[in-house]
């Protein structure tokens, strides 16, 4: 399941346990992510699901449920 995926991913690079993290979840906002964190996120979520996201898009993508549908829609 992509969102468990997904939430498994933050869980490890932010930090902070898995069941706090929610598809409403903002990744800036409640997970304090800066920059070099998005790049990270980025970088991993690409490895892990086989998709390519570009810059903009991943500056479209403020939630935990935003990252999920772009992730499935793009598979």
């Amino acid at each position: 399941m992509v969102l468990e995926k997904v939430k498994a991913i933050l869980s490890t690079q932010f930090d902070v346990e898995e069941d706090t993290i929610t598809p409403e979840t903002n990744i800036m906002e409640d997970l304090g992510a800066d920059s070099l964190d998005v790049v990270d996120m980025l970088m991993s979520l690409e490895d892990e699901f086989d998709v390519e996201i570009s810059d903009e898009e991943i500056e479209k993508l403020q939630t935990v449920a935003e990252v999920v549908a772009y992730i499935e829609e793009h598979q």
